[in-house]
């Protein structure tokens, strides 16, 4: 990527600190978000919203809330990357994590079914759609705040920036609601796998209302940014496209295609090692389906140390990537993915020690698959349609993987009787595709992000690229 001319009148540019702080704290408050409606659709909303005289019934329920986000996430996509190709970045963040703020903050103050009924389960998906519309827009745009302003040859590194947010987004979530869990314990005798009555009364809102204060943080650190030099210069040389959707699905639909089956394993991976597998091992195991039987406060903590591993080699892997590739270090990754799906019982199989190396192993998979899609995403995309391109990529595959991740695992491992084999076979499979699409896509870590942008090709109006936001 050039770098700007130097002049007088130069336009301010972020800082590195500013940009990655930035792209950093944001997808990590949208994660935390994610993730305590994750941890809540396990412990609390089978029993609060769901109720059914099958747990089993009850949990597939709110496992399917927790996947109808999923699909409300190409919408954000589109809505959002319009806004962000043609009015810019900064503004669509904003609106994004309010957006995801106020959806948050509104659950926590839900009642329950027993206390409004069937309104109670519609006014929780509805703001479990709002946290999806939401996400849609966030992550793109903050991948784009991180590989826009970034250097050329450390673009990778950057990118792994926003990345950060879902560890560290995991860690914050999870830890405050394994504080609250210790503050409001079972009673004595009780299911120590199961939440206390104060804890369904009233603890797990606090970790939805406490989002507030951080939707805060993000949106003064966010407020502060301005345009990426890339984007001004797109703005300014008349290339935003008045429809950038039409534009991306006409003239770059094979990158689309690629882009959603490049994150396919990333996503599968990623919901059954925080989802699935805090419902599998927190079940007993003399349950008509047997799970590992830990109770919540041991198992959440052999997943956090987990996250550590995903955190550190998500860092790992944005030097890897800029050094040798997004493709090559992804289809490596990708294998390793494979192949751990095709382990997962012989590793369960020996007790504590093996779970937990069956976390470190899958969170680390999961930091050096996730960590370079960060860059290789926006870079498959010319800026008057990143925004829109990278995000429809991004969340379309969530449909694919993450939206019915959860739900196919807990078949899978009914279908075993108790075994996860299944699941990891699954995974396995996902893994497979995802390796063909590398193989068949092209490098992309020497691309110039402010390259390539002709405006030659009009609008499916027939009008030329716009010159303005209007």
């Amino acid at each position: 990527m050039s770098a700007p001319t130097s002049s007088p009148a130069q336009a301010p540019v972020n800082s590195r600190s500013r940009v990655l702080i930035a792209s950093l704290i944001g997808t990590t408050i949208e994660f935390y978000d994610f993730y305590i409606y994750a941890t809540a659709a396990v412990l609390v909303f089978p029993k609060l919203f769901f109720p059914s005289s099958d747990p089993t019934t009850a949990l597939l329920s709110s496992f399917a809330v927790f996947g109808a986000a999923m699909v409300a996430r190409p919408i954000g996509a589109v809505v959002f990357g319009h806004l962000g190709d043609r009015i810019g970045r900064k503004g669509t963040l904003v609106a994004s994590l309010l957006t995801m703020g106020i959806a948050t903050f509104l659950i926590g103050v839900l009642p329950t079914y027993a206390q409004a009924g069937w309104i109670a389960t519609a006014l929780l998906v509805l703001m479990r759609l709002a946290q999806g519309f939401a996400l849609g827009g966030e992550w793109s745009g903050a991948a784009l705040v991180a590989t826009e302003n970034a250097p050329s040859d450390k673009r990778a590194l950057y990118g792994t920036f926003p990345q950060l947010g879902a560890p560290f987004g995991f860690i914050i979530g999870n830890g405050l609601f394994l504080l609250i869990g210790a503050l409001l314990p079972s009673a004595a005798g009780a299911d120590p796998s199961q939440p206390s009555d104060a804890f369904l009364s009233w603890g797990w809102r606090i970790p939805f209302l406490f989002s507030a204060v951080m939707v805060a943080i993000g949106l003064w650190v966010r407020m502060r940014l301005v345009e990426s030099t890339v984007f001004s210069r797109t703005r300014e040389a008349g290339l935003v496209r008045k429809l950038p959707l039409a534009t991306v699905f006409r003239n770059h639909w094979k990158q689309l295609v690629l882009g959603t089956f490049f994150m396919l394993a990333t996503y599968v991976l990623f919901y059954l090692m925080t989802t699935f597998s805090l419902s599998y091992g927190r079940t007993p195991e003399d349950a008509a389906v047997p799970g590992l039987g830990y109770s919540y406060t041991t198992f959440v903590l052999m997943m956090i140390f987990g996250v550590l591993f995903f955190a550190a080699f998500t860092l790992v892997s944005g030097p890897l990537a800029d050094k040798y590739g997004r493709r090559t270090t992804l289809a490596w990754v990708t294998a390793g993915i494979l192949v751990f799906g095709l382990v997962w019982v012989p590793l369960i199989g020996m007790g504590t020690l093996g779970v937990v190396l069956w976390l470190v192993l899958g969170f680390t998979l999961m930091g050096m698959t996730f960590g370079p899609m960060g860059a290789l995403l926006p870079e498959l995309f010319p800026t008057s349609v990143r925004y829109t391109g990278s995000g429809i990529s991004y969340n379309v595959s969530s449909i694919l993987g993450a939206a019915v991740a959860p739900f196919i695992a807990v078949a899978l491992w009914e279908a075993g009787d108790g075994s996860p084999w299944l699941v990891g076979v699954y995974l396995s499979a996902m893994a497979l595709l995802t390796l063909v699409a590398l193989l068949v896509g092209k490098e992309t870590k020497d691309v110039a992000l402010d390259e390539g942008e002709a405006p030659a090709v009009p609008d499916r109006d027939g009008t030329p690229a716009t010159t303005t936001a209007s």
